[in-house]
């Protein structure tokens, strides 16, 4: 049997997703992926960018449920590029490295063009996503509440990762305009000594540092909130409508898809 475990070895039983995403709860994700299907994850993956989840027949044979807590290899450069299409509204664009080239009578041999991309998600998915993993009161049970996940006066996504045989840390955050991505992990391919490499003291303090430094003579920049995307009072502890005598919360859904009932958490007992 498939038994994922928690970061922190803990089993918290019902959990909504904004804090599942937020406190990197592995079993809610593993959950997740098998209602939505590996096939569907990895189509979404690869038009993401990253190209070597590409859901062939030989992919779909080699990866099961355990690719969401690090079962696929993908590249710094592809996952950080991924989580700029969460950045970008859902539009992909392609990494380049090359804006101009000129030759010694400063005439241009080359300059990047700018292209419109593609729309691999919707601008209210993205939003939804962004703002989850913008929000330090969703993290903040396993990372607490000053981590180096948050960038002092600036709105910033952030996501860490980190592979059950501590072999790869990550952390990807964005804005708007700008996305980046550390990895650190050995060149062997060994594991790490796991008090170096958890959420929150691998990559993270490395990624802090340069997104400080990205960040620090530009305008705060938080995502643009999707016209069909609404805010409703829910339930805090289930989810769903507010019930008489439970604590309330606000929580954003895209049109439509906003609960109409008491959260399944609860039973009658006859």
């Amino acid at each position: 049997d498939y038994i994922p475990e928690n970061y922190d070895n803990k089993f918290r039983g019902p959990i909504q997703a904004r804090f599942a995403l937020g406190d990197s709860i592995n079993v809610a994700s593993v959950k997740m992926l098998g209602m939505v299907g590996v096939k569907e994850m990895l189509a979404t993956a690869y038009e993401m960018g990253l190209g070597n989840l590409e859901p062939t027949d030989e992919n779909l044979r080699r990866f099961g449920l355990s690719i969401t807590l690090g079962g696929g290899e993908v590249r710094l450069l592809d996952l950080t590029s991924a989580f700029g299409v969460l950045a970008n509204q859902g539009v992909k664009q392609e990494p380049f490295g090359i804006l101009k080239v000129t030759d010694s009578k400063k005439k241009t041999l080359f300059e990047h063009k700018d292209t419109k991309g593609r729309q691999v998600l919707s601008p209210q998915v993205t939003f939804l996503v962004s703002h989850i993993l913008l929000d330090n009161n969703a993290r903040l049970e396993v990372f607490g509440p000053r981590s180096w996940l948050v960038i002092p006066g600036k709105t910033v996504s952030v996501k860490t990762g980190t592979t059950a045989d501590k072999r790869d840390n990550w952390t990807i955050g964005y804005t708007p305009s700008f996305a980046a991505g550390v990895w650190v992990g050995n060149n062997d391919n060994s594991s790490m000594d796991p008090k170096l490499a958890s959420g929150v003291t691998g990559a993270a303090p490395i990624w802090n540092r340069l997104m400080r430094e990205i960040l620090k003579d530009k305008p705060d920049e938080p995502p643009e909130k999707p016209e069909n995307v609404i805010a409703q009072t829910i339930d805090a502890l289930g989810g769903g409508l507010p019930k008489d005598g439970q604590p309330t919360r606000s929580e954003y859904f895209i049109k439509g898809t906003e609960p109409q009932a008491l959260s399944p958490i609860y039973k009658k007992l006859k």
